[in-house]
């Protein structure tokens, strides 16, 4: 016998293992078939969940944007001590918007942000540091704690969450007078 003989039996061993098989049973089948549909249910059932979050997400990156974009105006603002200049105002409660020295709102409430935010509510608190405890434990005349909230109805995994349930985005800041 020679080389090229070798290599036919081990071409009929090698290359056809499988010749002698019928193939898979219809019960084998469906068993599979079984199996992927239960893998593929319970995939199915994680979606709403996962679309939740990927909401949540938008709706909290969007509201942090939101208050940012606003601290950035108020910190643009104009506050001198001269000339006496105070384009920033204060609150007169936590409840209040914040009033120049001639009573004009400087940041009125938002019930509903510019389009395309209408969902998104926001408010602007400023607390003056020279006053009672100050701002965190920092009393000083020359400083203002800038407190921006923006408010929305968060969604559950079911759609629009209950009325009256909000969730917030509150960023603090406090400014110096110039």
């Amino acid at each position: 016998m020679n080389d090229v003989d070798d290599m036919k039996g081990l071409e009929k061993v090698t290359m056809h293992p499988f010749v002698d098989q019928r193939g898979m049973t219809l019960p084998e089948i469906l068993a599979a078939v079984v199996v992927i549909m239960v893998a593929l249910v319970a995939l199915a059932s994680a979606i709403p969940l996962s679309a939740y979050g990927i909401q949540e997400g938008s709706q909290l990156t969007t509201a942090t944007f939101l208050a940012n974009q606003r601290l950035e105006q108020v910190k643009l603002a104009t506050w001198t001590a001269t000339p006496d200049v105070n384009r920033i105002g204060k609150s007169a409660s936590s409840t209040a918007a914040p009033q120049d020295d001639a009573g004009v709102t400087t940041y009125p409430d938002e019930s509903a942000v510019a389009a395309p935010y209408t969902q998104f509510t926001r408010t602007v608190r400023v607390t003056d540091c020279g006053i009672g405890a100050g701002c965190g434990g920092v009393v000083h005349n020359g400083l203002r704690q800038v407190t921006v909230s923006v408010s929305y109805t968060p969604l559950t995994g079911q759609g629009q969450a209950a009325a009256g349930s909000t969730k917030s985005a509150i960023v603090s800041l406090v400014v110096a007078q110039r």
